[in-house]
C-alpha cells in the first residue's frame, strides 16, 4: 500500500514531468541564451523606463513643491508686513495721544485718535480753531504720519 506521502510526491513528479514536457514541446527558435538575452533587454528596458518615470515624478513633485513654498513664503511675508503696519499704526496712535495729553488746552478725551496705513483721523472736539489747528500739527510731527484728515469740530468750553 502506497502511503499518503509518497503518492503526493508522485503526483507532484508527474506534474512537474508534464509541465517539463509542454514546455520543451513550444516550437521557439531562440536558444536558452538568446531567451535569456531577450528577458534581461525588457527587465532593463522596463527598469529604465521607471526610472524616467520616477524621475519626472521627482521634478514635477520639486516643481510643486517650489511653487507652494514661494506661495507661502509670500503669504508669510505679506502677513509679518500686515502685522508691521498695524503694529506701527497703534505706536502712532499711541505717540498722538501722548502728545495731546501734554497740551494744556486740547483733551486727549475728547479727540479720538485713528490711525490707518500712516494716515491719521482726528474725530472729536476742540476748544478753538486755533487748538483744532495745533492738534493736527501734533498729529503730522510724529514719525510716520504721511497725511491728517482734522475731522475736529470746535466747541468753546
Amino acid at each position: 500500500m502506497i502511503q499518503p506521502h509518497q503518492r503526493i510526491l508522485s503526483i507532484l513528479a508527474v506534474s512537474a514531468l508534464a509541465l517539463g514536457l509542454a514546455a520543451c514541446g513550444k516550437k521557439d527558435d531562440q536558444t536558452a541564451g538568446q531567451q535569456l538575452d531577450s528577458a534581461v533587454a525588457r527587465t532593463e528596458q522596463a527598469a529604465s523606463d521607471a526610472q524616467l518615470r520616477a524621475e519626472e515624478a521627482a521634478k514635477s513633485a520639486g516643481t510643486r513643491i517650489e511653487e507652494g513654498a514661494a506661495r507661502m513664503g509670500e503669504a508669510a511675508s505679506n502677513a509679518a508686513s500686515s502685522a508691521l503696519d498695524v503694529a506701527g499704526d497703534a505706536t502712532t496712535t499711541a505717540e498722538i495721544k501722548a502728545e495731546l495729553v501734554k497740551d494744556s488746552e486740547l483733551s486727549a478725551l475728547q479727540i479720538n485718535v485713528d490711525t490707518q496705513g500712516g494716515t491719521v483721523t482726528l474725530n472729536g472736539t476742540a476748544p478753538s480753531d486755533t487748538a483744532k489747528a495745533r492738534a493736527e500739527d501734533i498729529a503730522k510731527a510724529v514719525k510716520g504720519v504721511v497725511a491728517v484728515n482734522n475731522l475736529l469740530t470746535v466747541q468753546p468750553q
